[in-house]
């Protein structure tokens, strides 16, 4: 039974072709090259068969040893062309019958691989216009597939995938051959529209016989996918046994479409084969917030992030106390080191510094084992939430993804936490005036006891008493020296818990911007890689939609 097949589009084709160009070109570095050898080699071989003569159709005739392809070869050329012995294998090389001119068929058989002393022209001028029908045809006579000779199979492997329509020849003994069907007839199950198969030497048969021969033969197609594919019956003895098979060779050469259809099956193929390195599309936020929350809050561990806080919150505390402490004893806060500097963080930190900038390293304490062995956990589940709904294949493209920046961490972590605003540069102006008051207070104490001092020795001194003037019963120099050193004392003991709260703030604020500048690097060194695979799967999977015409 024939099948019908539908135009293939030349533009369609090119299409097709062009987005599994694409698909290769953005799934390269991450899938393993196993995976896409077979659409490499379709889209080189596309190319070229392309690029060469289109107005030639090239038809190989494939069968095991014995079935008579060689004798029908020669009968189809209606010259002795190939040899035709009992000794096997007969067939070591390809021979190519060419009708119409040689020349511009050249170039395609240089492609294909046939020996220029194995190539024939099938032009006779007692012929008359009896082969203009097939004027574009290259027939091939391929060696034998189960050939003793490893080299035979082999160069018929390589034929059978840059022909552009197979006419695979059985003989009645051997029609279900176990490896006809298994390893070549069910491995082109997708080309049905660019596949023939013949039973030669059907002159020994009864018509009756030929008959239960072709329906059983229909059945093993059926089995092996290829279903509605031309069964027909032939001679090389009985030149009128070669009619059906030379009227759909004259079909298949006037139709100018087995390499197109040839190429669009392979497609088909390909795309079948890429389906399985393709699932669902990626959900939209494929790594969620908690997933980096959990891998910023080990990031920060690692990074120091509580140490600096705690540093921040200590150096609010202290520099507090030297603005708005008691004045005798500040200087003693401003002799202690700075918890900031002490790991080498700057008040005003280099915010605006571009990746390029050489920024000093700190002191925070490095990382330890555990911190370590969290972080790469993260990263971890980073890779692992994200590969959760796609094809197992490309979890080890996404775990590298993930890790592709480890080495570049501990640096990236220094430098955020180096460049982050800890909002303890500027000092606040309740700070000053604080500061300002206590100094006023301090100054009051100090012209109390000044004047005390004054009346002390005027008295020594034997002058007249100055005149003291009293608040009460307590004189006022006596009033002025205890309020000033009491007043301040108690502002700076009253301000304590203010100046408590304002560190947890700082704390947190300077715990806050860590945080968010971590986070930063996480999404930078960690997410953003592992979103470059996942927009790789995307394009890739809109393009082996092209590829399979969804």
């Amino acid at each position: 039974m024939n099948v019908v097949e539908k135009r293939v589009d030349a533009q369609d084709l090119a299409r097709r072709l062009d987005a599994l160009s694409r698909f290769l070109r953005v799934t390269g570095p991450y899938l393993p090259d196993g995976k896409l050898v077979t659409a490499h080699t379709l889209v080189e071989r596309a190319g070229n068969r392309l690029s060469l003569s289109l107005d030639h159709t090239v038809v190989a005739l494939a069968g095991s040893t014995g079935s008579g392809k060689s004798s029908l070869f020669n009968a189809l050329a209606r010259f002795k062309l190939s040899q035709v012995g009992v000794r096997r294998p007969t067939t070591g090389t390809a021979h190519a019958c060419v009708w119409g001119p040689l020349e511009p068929a050249n170039r395609l058989l240089d492609w294909i691989g046939v020996l220029p002393r194995q190539r024939f022209v099938r032009e006779s001028a007692l012929d008359g216009d009896d082969e203009v029908a097939l004027h574009g045809l290259v027939l091939l006579d391929l060696p034998d597939f189960d050939s003793v000779e490893r080299a035979h199979q082999l160069e018929v492997d390589r034929l059978l995938g840059l022909v552009d329509q197979i006419v695979w020849v059985v003989d009645p003994q051997k029609y279900g051959d176990r490896v006809l069907h298994r390893a070549y007839l069910s491995q082109f199950s997708s080309h049905a529209g660019v596949t023939i198969v013949v039973l030669n030497q059907a002159d020994r048969l009864s018509p009756g016989d030929t008959e239960v021969v072709l329906t059983d033969l229909g059945r093993l197609l059926e089995e092996d996918g290829l279903g509605g594919t031309p069964v027909l019956a032939s001679s090389a003895k009985q030149p009128g046994m070669l009619t059906d098979l030379r009227e759909a060779l004259e079909t298949t050469v006037a139709a100018r479409q087995a390499a197109l259809r040839r190429l669009a099956a392979d497609l088909d193929t390909v795309g079948e084969e890429l389906a399985a390195t393709i699932g669902p599309p990626a959900a939209e936020d494929e790594v969620d917030r908690s997933t980096v929350r959990q891998l910023a809050d080990s990031l920060a561990a690692s990074a120091g992030v509580p140490a600096v806080a705690d540093a921040t919150a200590q150096a609010y505390r202290q520099r507090a106390t030297a603005s708005t402490g008691w004045p005798l004893v500040r200087g003693l806060n401003r002799l202690r080191p700075d918890p900031l500097r002490r790991l080498h963080l700057s008040e005003k930190p280099a915010t605006d510094a571009v990746s390029t900038d050489i920024v000093p390293r700190t002191s925070v304490p490095a990382a330890g084992a555990a911190q370590r062995s969290a972080v790469g956990i993260s990263v971890r589940a980073v890779a692992s939430r994200a590969a959760a709904p796609l094809p197992e294949v490309w979890a080890p493209a996404l775990t590298t993804a993930a890790r592709s920046r480890a080495d570049d961490l501990p640096d990236a972590l220094d430098r955020a936490v180096a460049t982050t605003d800890l909002g303890v540069a500027k000092t606040p102006i309740w700070w000053r005036v604080i500061g300002a008051l206590q100094w006023v207070l301090l100054a009051t104490a100090v012209v109390g006891l000044g004047w005390l001092i004054v009346g002390y020795a005027v008295r020594v001194l034997g002058l007249p008493a100055l005149d003291n003037p009293a608040v009460g019963a307590v004189p006022l120099p006596t009033l002025l020296l205890l309020g000033g050193l009491f007043a301040g004392m108690l502002l700076w003991l009253l301000l304590k818990p203010l100046i408590a709260a304002g560190s947890r703030r700082a704390r947190r604020r300077a715990e806050q911007r860590l945080r968010s500048a971590v986070t930063d690097v996480a999404r930078g060194y960690v997410v953003a890689p592992v979103r470059e695979v996942l927009n790789a799967y995307a394009q890739a999977r809109e393009a082996l939609g092209v590829v399979r015409s969804e």
